[in-house]
């Protein structure tokens, strides 16, 4: 399966969307997931203290990354409609961290992690402008390594 995002395409197996501690999450790490559950072919896993939605398709993918795009959009277009002041913008923020064999600290294949991370930036003409940065620590998406 080919995994594009915003110009970067990766080989992979699949893909795994977590909500991490789903009692704790913003409502919008719950609007990003729910928007997951309608791709079809979509397995999803509901443990005591997070969920996981994993799709091993193309298509799947694609919808996926166009679902999640269009709540972000929604959600930067509401601060317009509400108070002229304010901008809201997103981007995503890859990791991967592995040691010399290929694996990660609990013993994975690597993988490269996708994370979100909003900025909110306060101020009309002729004021300083104010931001601030927010890390969306409860939703993540796992682009899995290779298995052997």
């Amino acid at each position: 399966m080919r995994v594009e995002l915003f110009g970067l395409t990766m080989e992979t197996t699949g893909v795994t969307f977590y909500l991490w501690s789903p009692w704790r999450c913003s409502l919008l790490e719950h609007k990003l997931f729910e928007a997951l559950k309608v791709v079809p072919n979509a397995t999803l896993e509901a443990a005591p203290d997070e969920l996981r939605l994993h799709i091993t398709e193309q298509k799947g993918w694609k919808t996926a990354s166009q679902n999640l795009s269009r709540v972000l959009k929604g959600w930067q277009e509401e601060a317009s409609d509400a108070a002229k002041d304010e901008r809201r913008a997103w981007r995503w923020l890859l990791e991967a961290d592995v040691d010399a064999s290929g694996f990660d600290m609990q013993g994975e294949r690597s993988s490269f992690w996708a994370y979100l991370r909003l900025a909110i930036e306060y101020g009309g003409p002729g004021e300083l402008d104010k931001g601030e940065d927010l890390d969306l620590n409860g939703f993540g998406i796992q682009v899995w390594g290779h298995r052997e």
